[in-house]
């Protein structure tokens, strides 16, 4: 395992713990990018339980694509290509049907396996290319959702609810005395719909529960209220105390009055947290808002190399901002921490400063911290180191020999993400303020990462006269 160590403290359990200090003054093992976990409502799908699918998977197929469905749709437009999915909310009813035999009587009912109203019909009816099998075809809308085959003939009912024992979907139960029975054809036979959720703030908090075993290195919600918001910013931070290193984006809509939005964004104070105050946009014909923008720019920092700044890079699809900024407007904003959207030259939508909310550093941070490119470096190297070191724990000896194995272990790291252009440089010592004894060990990582250029001041020097 991994975590935070306080200077001077001894853990019970065995694991690597990283501390962060800081060195100068202000201002004078496996790579993983693409994940991001969304929190959100759907009228279908798996409740209070993480979802590991990869952007190519089609998350309509479990979730449908109702209510805040479209929080997942937006971080993978931002680039993210797994995305730990969880449905927050609490009760709701399954939608249920019954299907008829030949005789007009009741022969099996059939169940959804989750709660929500989504509309479903159902159509069974003979394979067209083999008369031997029937299909059992379940629509959401007029859209295939799912496809049981079945054998046709004596007893079609019950081989129907034995072939649906693997659905994902959906489950079937025979009625009594019809294991031999024929089933009635039915086209777009309609399920009695079924009811959503209640989704409370509470839910949210057992949502953040679900995807913490999994690794992130973005989360988002489907919500903007600010009460939430804080919940995420205690989980992330309580994560990172237990070693998972991830990095949230909220936003707010923009009928919130400006002021307001900039100060709930200074509030945070935290390199963990980033906050689009100008969240409402045009894409291509389709306004979006607060959380929707939110999670478009989580899939963007989630997806983005340590070696690369989001400063001024282009949201693709956005098209226009529907809340113009005034240059002291943005100014203003920045100052206070907030990620802003603004307009290139060639009127395209960008990231105006890839900062996040960190305005006023701890005592152990320096302004690094307020970048998300460094902050994404940072977490890349000590995520890198951790697995690294993890990996040593209980197979070196506590001697000599042993630290300098882990020594060259960790260097090995730090020399690949410099060699990556992620670092200036990094180096690995044992510590000389704690000695190595019994089954523990300090060790020092002095690292310089780098940033990329985001001010470049030009003095133009003219004269009148035109000779050389």
């Amino acid at each position: 395992m991994a975590g935070t160590f306080i200077l001077g403290e001894t853990k019970v359990r065995p694991g690597s713990y990283f501390n962060i200090q800081k060195k100068g003054g202000n201002a004078a093992a496996g790579i993983m990018n693409g994940v991001t976990a969304v929190v959100f409502k759907a009228d279908f799908g798996p409740l209070n339980t993480a979802v590991e699918l990869s952007s190519e998977d089609g998350y309509e197929q479990i979730f449908g694509t109702g209510l805040t469905t479209d929080a997942i749709r937006e971080a993978i437009s931002g680039g993210a290509k797994t995305i730990i999915a969880c449905r927050a909310g609490n009760g709701g009813t399954q939608g249920t049907i019954n299907l008829n035999d030949t005789s007009d009587e009741e022969a099996l009912s059939i169940t959804a396996k989750y709660p929500g109203d989504k509309d479903f019909t159902v159509t069974v009816r003979e394979k067209l290319s083999d008369s031997s099998v029937k299909e059992c075809i379940f629509y959401a809308g007029t859209t295939e959702f799912e496809k049981i085959e079945f054998a046709s003939g004596e007893g079609e009912a019950k081989a129907l609810v034995e072939a649906m024992a693997s659905s994902k979907n959906f489950k079937a139960e025979l009625k009594a005395g019809k294991d031999s029975v024929l089933l009635e054809n039915v086209s777009q036979g309609t399920f009695t719909k079924g009811t959503n959720p209640q989704v409370t703030t509470s839910d949210y908090s057992n949502a953040f529960a679900q995807v913490e075993p999994y690794d992130f290195n973005t989360i988002c919600l489907d919500t903007e209220d600010t009460e939430i918001h804080l919940l995420l910013q205690a989980f992330v931070n309580r994560i990172f105390d237990a070693g998972s290193l991830a990095q949230a984006v909220v936003a707010e809509k923009h009928t919130v009055d400006l002021e307001t939005r900039i100060t709930h964004a200074a509030a945070f104070n935290d390199e963990k947290m980033n906050y689009v105050l100008n969240a409402w946009v045009d894409e291509q014909g389709v306004e979006i808002d607060g959380y929707q923008t939110a999670a478009r720019l989580a899939g963007m920092i989630g997806a983005a190399s340590a070696n690369s700044s989001l400063t001024h890079a282009v949201v693709n699809g956005f098209t226009e901002i529907l809340e113009n900024l005034t240059n002291t407007d943005m100014v203003l904003a920045e100052k206070k921490g907030c990620l802003v959207l603004s307009y290139n030259k060639a009127k395209q939508i960008w990231i105006d400063n890839a900062i996040n909310t960190l305005v006023t550093p701890t005592d152990d941070q320096d302004d690094g911290w307020k970048k998300i490119r460094r902050v994404k470096t940072r977490f890349e190297l000590i995520r890198r180191i951790n697995t690294t070191a993890d990996n040593l724990i209980g197979k070196v000896d506590n001697d000599n020999n042993g630290r300098a194995t882990v020594i060259s272990q960790i260097q090995g790291v730090g020399d690949s993400m410099r060699e990556e252009g992620k670092l200036v440089a990094c180096a690995v010592t044992e510590s000389n303020a704690y000695k190595a004894d019994g089954d523990s060990a300090w060790f020092d990582i002095d690292v310089i990462d780098k940033d990329s250029m985001e001010h470049i001041y030009l003095t133009f020097l003219f004269r009148f006269s035109t000779n050389e």
